[in-house]
């Protein structure tokens, strides 16, 4: 299983010390949790690249270095949560629906959404804060809420704006959903 590129190792090695700087095995352990359960969730043989990984981790480790606890949990709450709703959601035997008018889309289209995914994102959140529950952190709720936030900002962006701004692809759109989780969480935890 080749998860990531050779230019991908380099920034998870990035992400993963300014982690291992910042909470040390705490937060490692959650790093881990979202990359791990995201790669095993994934229906398809899918390598990461470096853009990849700075726009799912990114704001994560910019978190860890300043020290922030819910703003790093939030970010990596964001980022499962969309990972988890598009790998589960593609499994959805119902068609995906525009997130902005509720109208049926083909699967794989941007801002489509389906119950089942949606679900499977809520849960991702939730995975995410329950984790950081255990290893000693008190804003579960807060932590879930900003992943999900950043999920269906994710979404929204994907059917409003991904594709029709030149630079906002993909990893833009789950940079600013992980940018949202952590804002949201650094903010009211």
């Amino acid at each position: 299983m080749k998860w990531l590129s050779r230019r991908g190792w380099a920034a998870a090695l990035a992400v993963g010390l300014a982690t291992i700087y910042g909470f040390g095995w705490r937060g490692v352990t959650l790093l881990l949790a979202f990359f791990v359960s995201s790669s095993l969730l994934s229906t398809k043989a899918t390598t990461r690249t470096e853009r990849q990984v700075i726009a799912n981790g990114g704001v994560a480790a910019l978190a860890a270095l300043a020290v922030n606890w819910a703003a790093f949990a939030g970010a990596l709450a964001a980022a499962t949560a969309d990972t988890w709703a598009t790998e589960i959601g593609s499994r959805s035997p119902a068609s995906p629906r525009l997130i902005t008018s509720g109208r049926p889309v083909p699967a794989g289209t941007d801002g489509g959404m389906t119950l089942l995914g949606t679900t499977g994102g809520i849960v991702g959140a939730g995975f995410i804060a329950g984790l950081a529950s255990v290893l000693g952190y008190r804003g579960a709720l807060v932590v879930a809420a900003a992943g999900t936030a950043g999920m269906l900002l994710d979404s929204l962006l994907g059917a409003t704006l991904q594709g029709r701004v030149r630079w906002l692809d993909n990893d833009a759109v789950n940079l600013a959903a992980t940018l949202t989780g952590a804002a949201l969480a650094g903010l009211f935890a």
